[in-house]
């Protein structure tokens, strides 16, 4: 049954990479062209460096930057002093031999001053600067007059700066703070401790399937809903054939906000919206809502569905103890920003999928209210450690749930989680992760699982006969790596294990565990075709129960095991926007062998600001 999809997948991947590659050589050729045509700008000249130094140095360099006419006229000299004639006619020669555009046509050499002088000779210097850098990349400087750069001009240039020193030294001054409000300006956007940054995602789905697709759901909702468990008829879960799933067009959008009061500290706000609702949920068991072939840029991202309503996605406060340890607080955490990251699953430019993005047994709790410690023990080791109590932005308060914010439940009732993350980094290519969690899972509805019950992970339980649970407990343990092997060639990993305990509200019922372990392997491709490119792929087992399959009331199927294939590539077509084109092969959907498999293809405009 495998071999045959797994002779598919290595096609596709080959089809893909080729068209890579293809790619990527056009667009290296146009950078080396590119390159060729740049010329890095030297270093300022000094007027007390021996010449002979500046000759010999294989990067002489040249004077300031060009500069207004407006600029130069507040240079400190009075307006009818007037320049040396030999200066002049030294400023009309170098004019003459770089082509110089510094006269302005309405005035005459008679009437110019001092200060417009020495505009025009910035000007001039700027534009000698350029041929000073093509004969530092030649490393010589020409003797003959009649070559570029000669040894009369730098001389001639000498005795230009000295006599002007102050007066180019002032004009300096005020770029150079120009430069740098300007350079303020840009980073705080529109305030002087806040910036706004934002990124908006343009989807293009569909799904592909060889057939219909069995799915555990509640044959009395119709089948249509993924939120709603399904029942137990004669001890077997129910089960609705799914088939039906058209392309789609969505968004999906972050505003944030970050301010910063002392420069060290950091709040950060982040708002949602989103309209996205990905054609493979029409083909999840209930409880799968959002995991297998859905990338997550591909969701509304609150509650309700389809809206673009606007929600909190992110609110916390970080701010240094000191050198070594920081700590995050705040009613809504971003667990992800702290814990399980990887250099080539992060779903801004990696593996986008919710199954590929992250450990698909850790996050009882995606966002949440409480606090994390990061401790930087050395360049080598790092340690964070968290709690959180649940506060999501996806979940409805109304409909009870984040329960941090619920006097009923509070911070520290049901539905929190504890961690600890230790990353161990020997050199700048390697990280491994060794992470812990304690999650405590409300029994929502009496079943656990469903869209906060991830340690399950995903799915539902009941205590194996369709009556209901109390409270449950769940430990996980993820082990994740990567390694850049080569500049241009990385692996990465995860390897999940997670049990939760089953707490029958009859106590005639016997109880037990579900343990269940996932395990992720991949390749990333770094610069691929273009800097700042990355090619990735997934491949990923979501979710191998090991024991206590019989408490499943969806997601355990017929006994099969889900495998995943995933090849992604983020391309940046400019600085603010990237093309992310995406496959996705599902076999043995829902758990299910008897399912044929599942593609899904996504296109992802990815535009930031």
């Amino acid at each position: 049954m495998f071999n045959l999809n797994v002779i598919k997948s290595l096609i596709l991947t080959a089809s893909i990479f080729v068209v890579m590659g293809v790619l990527g050589s056009e667009a290296r050729g146009a950078e080396k062209l590119a390159d060729r045509e740049l010329v890095p700008m030297p270093k300022v000249l000094s007027s007390d460096m021996p010449l002979r130094d500046r000759i010999t140095d294989p990067t002489p360099a040249t004077i300031l930057p060009p500069s207004s006419t407006t600029i130069g006229q507040s240079i400190p000299s009075s307006e009818d002093v007037k320049p040396p004639d030999w200066a002049v006619t030294a400023l009309e020669t170098l004019s003459d031999r770089y082509d110089c555009q510094t006269e302005d046509p309405d005035r005459n050499r008679a009437s110019l001053t001092r200060a417009e002088f020495v505009t025009s000779l910035n000007i001039c210097l700027s534009q000698v600067n350029e041929s000073l850098a093509v004969a530092a990349s030649d490393r010589k400087i020409a003797a003959e007059p009649s070559d570029p750069v000669t040894k009369a001009d730098l001389e001639t240039i000498e005795k230009l700066q000295a006599e002007f020193a102050t007066e180019l030294t002032a004009l300096r001054g005020q770029v150079e703070a120009i430069e740098a409000k300007t350079a303020r300006i840009e980073k705080q956007q529109f305030s002087a401790t806040t910036k706004l940054s934002g990124t908006v995602w343009v989807n293009f789905t569909g799904a592909l399937t060889g057939g219909d697709i069995t799915t555990e759901r509640s044959l009395a909702q119709g089948g249509n809903s993924p939120f709603i468990a399904p029942t137990r008829v004669n001890g077997v879960p129910t089960r609705v054939q799914r088939r039906d799933a058209n392309p789609t067009v969505s968004n999906y959008v972050f505003l944030t906000l970050n301010s910063s009061f002392t420069g060290k500290d950091m709040l950060v706000t982040q708002l949602v919206a989103g309209n996205a609702n990905s054609p493979a949920n029409q083909l999840v068991s209930s409880g799968f809502f959002n995991t297998w072939g859905t990338p997550l840029a591909d969701q509304t991202g609150t509650p309700q569905a389809g809206s673009n309503a606007v929600y909190l996605r992110e609110l916390s406060y970080t701010f240094p103890v000191n050198d070594q340890v920081r700590v995050a607080v705040g009613p809504r955490l971003n667990a992800y920003r702290y814990f399980d990251q990887n250099r080539f699953t992060s779903f801004l430019t990696g593996s986008g999928s919710f199954n590929s993005s992250g450990s698909t047994l850790f996050a009882a709790i995606d966002r949440g209210s409480g606090a994390v410690v990061s401790w930087n023990i050395n360049p080598q080791l790092r340690f964070n450690v968290g709690y959180l109590g649940e506060n999501t932005e996806f979940l409805s308060s109304a409909a009870g749930f984040n329960t941090s914010s619920n006097p009923a439940a509070g911070l520290f009732g049901s539905t929190n989680q504890t961690i600890g993350e230790l990353t161990y980094s020997p050199n700048k290519d390697v990280n491994l992760r060794l992470l812990y969690s304690r999650s405590l899972i409300r029994a929502y509805n009496g079943f656990i699982g469903g869209a906060v019950g991830e340690p399950l992970p995903y799915g539902y339980a009941d205590d194996g006969f369709g009556g209901r649970l109390n409270d449950a407990p769940a430990d996980t343990v993820v082990a994740n790596f990567d390694w850049l092997l080569t500049p241009q060639v990385g692996i990465f990993g995860r390897y999940s294990y997670g049990k939760t305990q089953i707490n029958p509200v009859n106590t005639a019922r016997a109880g037990g565990s579900t343990s269940v372990q996932s395990i992720q392997i991949g390749l990333g491709f770094p610069d691929l075709g273009k800097k700042g490119a990355l090619g990735v792929i997934s491949y990923l087992i979501p979710h191998s129960y090991l024991s206590g399959r019989e408490f499943l009331l969806s997601g355990g199927g017929d006994g099969g095991k889900q495998q995943e294939l995933e090849i992604s590539y983020y391309y940046p077509a400019t600085p603010n926007l990237a093309i992310v084109p995406a496959v996705y092969a599902i076999f043995s959907p829902n758990n299910f062998q008897s399912n044929p498999p599942v593609f899904i293809g996504n296109l992802r405009m990815q535009f930031t600001f």
